[in-house]
């Protein structure tokens, strides 16, 4: 069983001990020292509350912003594929494998491209935040887009 089932059985539980204790003791056959003994040890549980499914938390910090991300998420798979590549290149050499000079090579070549991935990402993130004006310097391209949003603007007397 479940930790919902066993939540509905104690809601059943408390219930019956409800209509019990509506109904009196004399009417179903129990004693009232037997009711209240079951009430004194039940008082520390609290009440069944019906908790949604999903609850929506507050992100510790904001999203990345989507050209970072998609250049994040390809560096990371590129270095999984490099590490992959260095284990074969390694067990090979370990067998004395013929394949182990072009697992190396192929290796080399993943390290050059898992390194340009990782500028990318480095890159990626900083022309996003000058273009969308995180970064707010004379120098910023940010604020010569907004100057310019701002003359195409119709104004109104």
């Amino acid at each position: 069983m479940g930790t919902v089932g066993r939540r509905d059985s104690l809601f059943l539980m408390r219930e019956a001990d409800e209509r019990k204790t509506r109904a009196g003791p004399g009417s179903t056959g129990e004693g009232g020292a037997d009711m209240e003994r079951e009430h004194a040890r039940d008082r520390d549980i609290p009440p069944y509350r019906h908790r949604t499914l999903w609850v929506e938390e507050p992100a510790r910090r904001p999203r990345m912003p989507d050209p970072v991300r998609t250049a994040a998420v390809r560096a990371v798979l590129m270095i999984a594929v490099t590490m992959v590549q260095a284990m074969v290149a390694a067990l090979f050499t370990l067998g004395g494998s013929w394949l182990a000079l072009p697992a190396l090579l192929c290796t080399l070549a993943s390290v050059v491209a898992a390194t340009w991935a990782v500028l990318d990402v480095w890159v990626t993130r900083q022309v996003w935040r000058q273009r969308h004006g995180v970064v707010s310097v004379p120098s910023s391209s940010a604020r010569a887009a907004r100057e310019l949003r701002r003359a195409r603007r119709p104004r109104f007397p």
